[in-house]
């Protein structure tokens, strides 16, 4: 998640959350960590003789990232049942 995105959702959520700085610091550590394994994926993939055990291990490393990124979200920002 870059940047913008990440000023986007923040806006959208409700600042009613005792934890909510806690929780954005994490997500923005994590989406830190996600665009640093990102760029790294594409240097590896890049070069002459990738590690595909490598390569593997770190887009598992990025999804995992992910997730943590959304479940961050959702906890700034539950849904609301109508």
């Amino acid at each position: 998640m870059d940047d913008a995105n990440f000023a986007k959702v923040r806006k959208q959520m409700p600042s009613d959350n005792p934890n909510a700085a806690a929780i954005e610091a994490r997500m923005l550590s994590l989406a830190e960590e996600h665009r640093d394994l990102d760029h790294a994926l594409n240097i590896m993939a890049d070069s002459a003789i990738p590690d595909e055990l490598q390569l593997r291990r770190m887009k598992k490393r990025k999804l995992l990232l992910k997730d943590q990124i959304s479940f961050l979200q959702r906890q700034l920002s539950p849904d609301i049942l109508a």
